[in-house]
Parts: structure tokens; sequence; C-alpha cells
């Protein structure tokens, strides 16, 4: 990595706990090999504290961005000036840059990560049936974006059955042609199976759904990048199923992430080819 200079342009990268993030090694390669005077600095920051960290962090001058993860993505939504409909829509935000005026503007893009990962593996969506579990953050952007890529069905499983409810009612009201509505973790009878909640981050997780219940055309999706296969995909593909790791998700968006924050862009090849020979 290139040295941090008075000059470097800083993306933050805000959450907690912070020790399991991958972008900094996808971003920063990136950054050297093309002599971007840039640089994603993980920084962990308690969900008591946030609040008060982030508008600090937009206080300094060579700040241009964020990139928010679990636990703010949510709370990140009421401390916006502006933001797009996805980040309406779902209620959470993962990507904060500051604009000339000062004004912080939010953009949501773990569900178009996910969505293209799934389209390059060829899933196709106009009536599909989806089922995903986990109604938080990364769960509801998901959501979004496979109604804007065309699914006939979602099912929505939330241990925090108020905030599935919440998700149910937006979604029904920005894509009408949505058959929405909460369910159980049960994949039987769904052509995708996402898991967009933090089990699988720790050894000793419970699996987020019965994998019992997977037939092999389902196609199971993963958010969580600590290991690149989870239990859950490890049970996934001993079913038959095709799998997403969370890591391809990741680099699914990093090109929306630099065209942003007004960085060149980069093909996904590239950026996995850069950060392995990192």
């Amino acid at each position: 990595m290139s040295p941090i200079r008075g000059t470097t342009t800083l993306i933050v990268h805000l959450g907690d706990p912070i020790e399991p993030v991958k972008a900094p090694t996808v971003y920063n390669p990136y950054f050297e090999k093309h002599g971007i005077d840039a640089a994603v600095v993980p920084m962990g920051v308690k969900a008591a504290d946030y609040p008060a960290v982030l508008k600090a962090l937009f206080r300094l001058t060579n700040v241009r961005g964020a990139l928010v993860t679990m636990p703010h993505k949510v709370a990140t939504v009421a401390l916006l000036d502006g933001c797009t409909t996805a980040v309406t829509v779902a209620q959470s935000c993962n990507a904060i840059v500051r604009r000339p005026d000062g004004t912080l503007f939010g953009e949501l893009f773990d569900g178009e990560g996910f969505v293209r990962g799934l389209r390059r593996k060829g899933f196709r969506f106009p009536g599909a049936s989806c089922l995903i579990v986990g109604a938080g953050g990364v769960g509801s952007a998901i959501a979004v974006s496979l109604a804007q890529a065309g699914v006939a069905r979602i099912g929505l499983h939330d241990t925090n059955g108020a905030a599935a409810e919440g998700l149910v009612a937006r979604l029904a009201r920005h894509y009408p042609h949505l058959d929405v509505r909460q369910s159980i973790p049960d994949p039987a009878g769904y052509d995708l199976a996402a898991n967009a909640t933090p089990l699988g981050m720790n050894g000793g997780d419970p699996l987020p759904l019965d994998a019992a219940r997977l037939a092999p055309g389902t196609f199971v999706g993963e958010v969580v990048m600590s290991e690149a296969l989870t239990p859950l995909l490890r049970a996934a593909q001993d079913r038959g199923c095709r799998i997403q790791a969370g890591a391809d998700m990741l680099y699914e968006q990093v090109p929306l992430y630099l065209e942003f924050f007004g960085f060149r862009s980069a093909t996904v090849e590239e950026l996995r080819a850069i950060s392995k020979a990192g």
C-alpha cells in the first residue's frame, strides 16, 4: 500500500466489529496500482457513538466519503441530507459522499452487488420466488434490488418481526407488482434463498434457515464474508444447490462505489486479480 500523505483522499470504513471487513484489501491495492492518491481506512465505532463520530469525521477536510457496514446501515439514514430511492425504501445506507456544498448524500449498493453476482452466474429474475432471511440493512437492500430486477415473490423472515413488517409495507407501496410477505425460514418452494443475517460469522452459529428443506434447484446466496464457504453454503452444496459467496457481493459493488466517490471505475475481474496479487 502506498504511504498515506497529507494529500491523500480518505474513505473511512465504519463498522463494529471492524476486524472482518475485506474492503481495504480490494480498494487500496487498486488505488496503488493506478497511482490514485486515496485510501480506505477501517475504523471501529460502537453504535452509541456512531452519530457523533460520523458527524465529526465529515468535518475533516480530506475525508470524501464513507463505507458503512454492520450495525450502522439503518442508523445512517437519519443522518443524511439526501439519498436515493433505494435508501428510502430499504431504510438502509452503505455509502456516503460529501457533496461540494458540504451536505451528505447516501446510496445503497449491497443489493445491487448481490443481484449483479447472481446475474453473472445465470440466475433468471423475472418471475422468480425469493426467500430473504434477515430484514436489516443488507437484507433490505437485497429485497429492493430483487424487486427492481423483476422477481415475482419475496418472503421475508427476521427475528425482529416489526422490522420485517415495515420492510414488507415499504416494498408493497413502491413495487405494487410484487407479492411480498413475512415468512418462516423454510426455503422449500423458492428459487433463491439468501442469508442476510450475521449467522455464520462465528463458529457454532446455527444455520439461518432449514438447509434440509433446500431443493437442488434452489440458488443459495450468502452475505457473510468470514470464510469463502460458510456452513450454510457447504450445506447447500451438499444438497446440490448453486451458491454465491459473500465476497462475490463485495466485488460486484466495488465498481459502483468507485464511481460514486468520483474515482475511475474497474472491472470485477481486475479487482479480483489485484486483490489476489496483493
